[in-house]
């Protein structure tokens, strides 16, 4: 009698809340496809829900910054030893590191070294950082998983295996969002102009922008006396800092700072002044006017461009995604509130989209309507069958 082949064993690794959802995801859809695989490694509460054995929680992996990197790197690097140590044990069917790429690439690197099947599942943005990393990760990756359809074709040019997936954003949002039922929600009125401040998730990016988005803000109240002024924040540091700048100008915004809520605020809103990054993206979904603003510290902004690190002219991913410069981009110098304002000027004073732009919002948003957890789950699998 053919004894039946053992159930597979996937080890995982995330680093943060957006890596704890798409692994909680995969897992699922894993899971539909061997319904007695087990789940071990790093992740956070979504994941261990879905079934993973933790070995260590996800928030251990999340720091930001230099200082902090450095500051926590033995304690890093003792984490990483021992997942490796774990997964050299376990020899699962597939390692699969969830974005973080500072910590997984190495591991992964090391593992695929030992004979264990990587996958890579969110593509570092090798599409604005030089792309010749796409060969970097293929040395750590047997497969990549990309977010966006432009990068599969990147990694190809390097001789690297990589599948788009969908990204799970383009399922959050519905493709004509309720602007109505946003304000609803947060108790807004019905008619009313409504700007919306993302100054990003991190605390050097509130300090560094906080103050320009403010003071544009104030610029546009000024010639709209009835403007309301959203800012989700992404956490209790950002919103301490905010309110910090905001008391600073008390009474010349109509100021709203909310804890989360970043999709309904965008929704609601006439327009979004927002931080480059994942905001971009989530505006456009929500189908909004945006103007992107962006400021590195002077002397990292002085290294990128000297070195030739960063390889493209368009910053958002708006704007690389329609292959033209869709939503403005005000970076480093340009970003001033008066400069801020004036773009964002025209979209509160005639609210709605053009047609053009309508069209290239819903054109962008199609391509990335996948379903990424079962998408993977088949690429891991296609890596298990061709063993």
């Amino acid at each position: 009698m053919k004894t039946p082949p053992a159930a597979p064993s996937f080890v995982l690794v995330a680093g943060e809340a957006s890596g704890d959802l798409l692994g909680a995801d995969l897992i699922a859809g894993l899971r539909a496809r061997f319904p007695d695989a087990r789940f071990a490694g790093v992740g956070g509460p979504r994941m261990v829900a879905a079934g993973l054995e933790a070995w260590h929680p996800a928030e251990d992996l999340a720091v930001m910054g230099l200082v902090e990197v450095v500051r926590h790197l033995p304690r890093l690097l003792a984490i990483r030893r021992d997942v490796r140590r774990r997964t050299l044990a376990l020899r699962p069917d597939v390692f699969i590191g969830i974005d973080a790429p500072d910590f997984n690439l190495g591991l992964e690197r090391s593992l695929k070294d030992a004979g264990i099947r990587t996958v890579h599942y969110v593509s570092p943005s090798v599409w604005a950082w030089r792309e010749q990393r796409a060969e970097k990760i293929g040395r750590s990756a047997d497969r990549v998983l990309c977010l966006f359809p432009m990068e599969p074709a990147i990694y190809a040019r390097h001789g690297v295996d990589a599948r788009f997936v969908g990204h799970p954003l383009a399922d959050a949002f519905a493709m004509t969002p309720d602007r109505a039922a946003a304000r609803a929600a947060l108790g807004l009125p019905a008619d009313g102009p409504v700007l919306a401040l993302l100054p990003g998730s991190r605390l050097g990016e509130i300090r560094r922008l906080g103050t320009d988005f403010l003071d544009a803000a104030a610029l546009l109240a000024r010639e709209l006396p009835g403007l309301q002024v959203l800012a989700p924040m992404a956490n209790a540091a950002c919103r301490a800092a905010f309110e910090d700048l905001a008391a600073a100008r008390a009474g010349a915004v109509n100021l709203r700072i909310l804890d989360g809520q970043a999709h309904a605020a965008m929704i609601a809103a006439d327009a979004v002044l927002l931080a480059s990054g994942t905001a971009a993206l989530e505006a456009l979904l929500a189908k909004r006017p945006m103007t992107v603003a962006y400021r590195l510290a002077p002397w990292t902004y002085r290294l990128v461009k000297g070195l030739g690190l960063l390889k493209v002219d368009r910053y958002s991913l708006p704007n690389h995604l329609a292959g033209r410069d869709l939503v403005p981009e005000l970076m480093q110098d340009a970003c001033t509130p008066e400069a801020l304002a004036a773009s964002l000027r025209p979209w509160l004073l005639a609210p709605g989209l053009t047609p053009e732009l309508a069209e290239a919002y819903a054109r962008i948003h199609r391509a990335l309507i996948g379903d990424p957890g079962h998408a993977a789950a088949a690429a891991i699998a296609e890596l298990i069958a061709a063993r």
